[in-house]
């Protein structure tokens, strides 16, 4: 009858051959560790006895950047009496009582989650971890998206239903609306078609008027989702929670605050300001399509804009 041995058991067995004689090589050939692992059992053997055969932590006797116990419990009893102190203020208040060596902010931080004083918090991405993306040639992709906090002077709300360019920036749509409803996003993305042409492909979010993969009681198509289709148009969903997809278009929503001031008739103030192509050319989409892609004409009475310059 087989009776198979412990991880301790064995490691007895072992010490035991090599103290009866054997060769440490042969002794862990048979139980397949290295001669190092053989000989530190028979030492641990020979101080601890059998109880040295056990499994131990491999976790170090000193570690030489561990914050200093008092220090520690200095921050704790800090933040105790000021629970508004955060590690910033208790960095300051660390630095002003001389406390060296001083301790980092993210130190501060952890000593307080680890204490259960603060609720730990996700980790923001850096800047520089972000991968900037963009298309080679105009209407190869517009990105859309709607917005909100457009009032009027009597303080009624107003949705902005936006659409810009990815490689020129170029606003293909600005369009103000008292309901971002289904049916008004899609008159303004036709509309631009109509002057601009159709694009290879649509960058959108999630919500519920540019698609219908999230609908109750099962997905179906809407009615953004159907014009993408009838036009040829390849329509690009972001990860849901991830607005910086869509970046471009979400900046220039910060960038529109002041939209309720804009004049009627005036196109918005950057495509003028901006010129990425010249006036009056053309450009040939991945899909073969040829676009026409003019200069927006000025305001009237306004002198005409002269910009020869190509920008990338």
């Amino acid at each position: 009858m087989l009776v198979e041995l412990s991880v301790m058991e064995q490691r007895y067995h072992a010490v035991m051959e090599v103290v009866s004689g054997a060769p440490v090589t042969e002794v862990a050939r048979r139980y397949g560790v290295s001669r190092q692992a053989v000989h530190g059992w028979l030492g641990r053997y020979e101080s601890d006895g059998l109880a040295g055969l056990a499994d131990h932590s491999h976790r170090p006797r000193y570690q030489p950047r561990q914050l200093d116990a008092g220090i520690e419990a200095l921050i704790c009893q800090w933040r105790g009496a000021h629970p508004r102190w955060g590690p910033r203020r208790l960095l300051f208040e660390l630095g002003k009582a001389r406390v060296s060596p001083l301790p980092s902010r993210s130190t501060i931080y952890r000593v307080l989650v680890r204490h259960g004083l603060v609720p730990a918090r996700k980790r923001k991405r850096r800047r520089q971890d972000y991968k900037r993306w963009q298309r080679e040639e105009p209407m190869q992709l517009w990105q859309m998206d709607v917005t909100g906090s457009v009032f009027l002077a009597d303080g009624t709300e107003l949705k902005l239903i936006s659409g810009l360019d990815d490689c020129s920036r170029f606003c293909v749509i600005a369009k103000v609306v008292r309901r971002a409803t289904g049916r008004a996003v899609c008159r303004a993305f036709v509309a631009a078609m109509a002057v601009y042409g159709i694009p290879d492909e649509v960058l959108t979010d999630n919500g519920k008027v540019f698609t219908g993969r999230f609908g109750k009681p099962r997905p179906a198509e809407v009615l953004f989702e159907r014009i993408c289709r009838k036009n040829g148009i390849k329509q690009l969903l972001t990860k849901p929670y991830s607005p910086t997809t869509i970046g471009k278009v979400e900046r220039w929503h910060q960038t529109r605050k002041p939209i309720s001031s804009m004049r009627p008739g005036h196109s918005p103030r950057s495509n003028r300001r901006r010129p990425r192509w010249m006036p009056g050319a053309t450009s040939t989409t991945m899909t073969g399509r040829t676009s026409r892609w003019t200069w927006p004409p000025p305001p009237p009475g306004s002198a005409p804009h002269h910009h020869r310059r190509v920008r990338r």
